[in-house]
């Protein structure tokens, strides 16, 4: 099937945005791709907060109406904040008609989308009905020449861009300045070489992409070190280099299996304390019904310290944080438990964001402006007792064949958070 595109041209999108201000506009409905009808429409559209209707008419005008509430699913509503438009594309400033107050500004059950019946969409199908009421003070031909023929017809939701919610810099300037950070790093203990991360997570949850995605940026194209989308089972350890020949970076990414619902499979809470303290050799296969113990071959006696763990990362997909199961969360909170009783700072990556916000898979800048994925956040730091700070939204690379700058910039600044947060435990037990 065709993927929908927008009929708007670059020049229109901006005398809406004159129009309309900082937002962010997500087709919902396209007349010529799900059909002429008001069924269709509805279907698509109710209870989808602010759109923007726009109507394509053979005399070449692009006209439509604007309304700050849902179009309810039965009757009609009021809305003092509505207007009717037409792009002017002469003079490169819309036309605005505001509707006046207290008046009738929304689609009823019957009819497609309604602006206090002074325009009507989809009536007949490929019409539109123009009505000089007291909704709108207007001209007739203001909006369409008299015209009421549609080529088109195109429903957006109009998503308000909010300042953001955390400040970060997208620029290659700032991509560089992480690079050597990270390059320049060296850990606060001066018996570790380098700080050694430990990703936990449910099985699917993006564990193995971010690690390839970290070696990726480093490495200069995309790279797929680690099996990413199935499951883990031995324990690996990962060390990057900055560039194909260049110095191993400081800093160790450590995999292991996920975390599953049902009992008897996935990782043992016990394995990843063994993990924690050192005592996991390279490659352990994990068994989920039976412990690592020191008669385990290649077991780790008396590990070093720049064999322990120093920061663990709890990796959880975007789209699951609501659906989250009660088991997997108590899982999670029992080796939460134990993580704090060690003093192991704790972060946690936020997967998969683009897939579950629009704003954000149409532009990854969005990521601190997206009211939904900051809702995410908040609810993820109550459910789990984590600061708001330590937990960061990325996204990995995925589809992608070329790098990036702005997945870098997510994947640096997590990268950063993790190596200061290491920092942080020597120095507590420095102290």
């Amino acid at each position: 099937m065709l993927k929908m595109k927008s009929r708007l041209a670059t020049e229109d999108e901006k005398q809406l945005y004159q129009l309309l201000g900082n937002v962010k506009l997500h087709l919902l409905y396209k007349a010529s791709y799900h059909g002429f009808d008001s069924d269709t429409f509805r279907h698509k559209c109710e209870n989808e907060g602010p759109t923007l209707t726009i109507g394509f008419n053979p005399s070449g005008c692009i006209f439509g109406g604007y309304t700050h509430e849902s179009f309810p699913m039965y009757g009609s509503l009021v809305d003092n904040h509505a207007f009717l438009f037409r792009i002017n594309s002469s003079k490169k400033k819309p036309l605005k008609f505001p509707v006046t107050k207290d008046a009738d500004a929304l689609c009823n059950s019957q009819k497609g989308p309604n602006f206090g019946a002074s325009l009507i969409f989809l009536t007949n199908q490929k019409k539109i009905t123009i009505n000089l009421s007291q909704s709108y003070i207007f001209e007739k031909g203001d909006l369409c020449r008299n015209d009421m023929d549609l080529q088109e017809c195109e429903i957006y939701r109009v998503e308000a861009l909010n300042t953001p919610w955390r400040n970060i810099t997208w620029t290659t300037e700032k991509r560089t300045e992480l690079l050597k950070f990270i390059e320049n790093y060296k850990p606060l203990a001066s018996s570790v070489s380098k700080a050694r991360v430990l990703f936990v997570g449910p099985t699917g949850s993006g564990k193995s992409s971010f690690i390839n995605s970290a070696n990726s940026v480093f490495r200069g194209h995309v790279t797929c070190r680690t099996l990413a989308g199935s499951s883990t089972t031995k324990y690996a350890t990962y060390t990057i280099k900055a560039g194909r020949d260049g110095l191993d970076l400081p800093f160790i990414l450590c995999d292991s299996m996920g975390v599953e619902e049902s009992e008897g499979l996935g990782i043992l809470a016990g394995d990843i304390t063994k993990i924690i303290e050192g005592h996991v050799p390279e490659k352990y296969q994990f068994n989920s019904s039976s412990p690592i113990v020191p008669e385990t071959a290649g077991y780790i006696n008396s590990p070093t310290f720049s064999e322990e763990i120093h920061c663990v990362v709890f990796v959880i997909d975007s789209s699951k944080v609501t659906n989250l199961s009660i088991k997997v969360e108590e899982k999670i909170r029992g080796i939460q438990s134990e993580f704090n009783n060690l003093g192991i700072p704790q972060v946690v990556l936020l997967t998969k964001v683009d897939k579950e916000c629009p704003m954000v898979l149409n532009n990854l800048e969005n990521i601190y402006r997206s009211e939904h994925i900051e809702k995410k956040v908040l609810e993820i730091g109550e459910r789990f007792g984590i600061p708001i700070s330590c937990i960061i939204p990325v996204k990995n690379y995925s589809s992608e064949l070329e790098l990036d700058c702005k997945v870098d910039i997510l994947i640096l600044s997590a990268l950063v958070q993790m190596l200061r947060y290491a920092d942080d435990y020597f120095e507590n037990l420095e102290d």
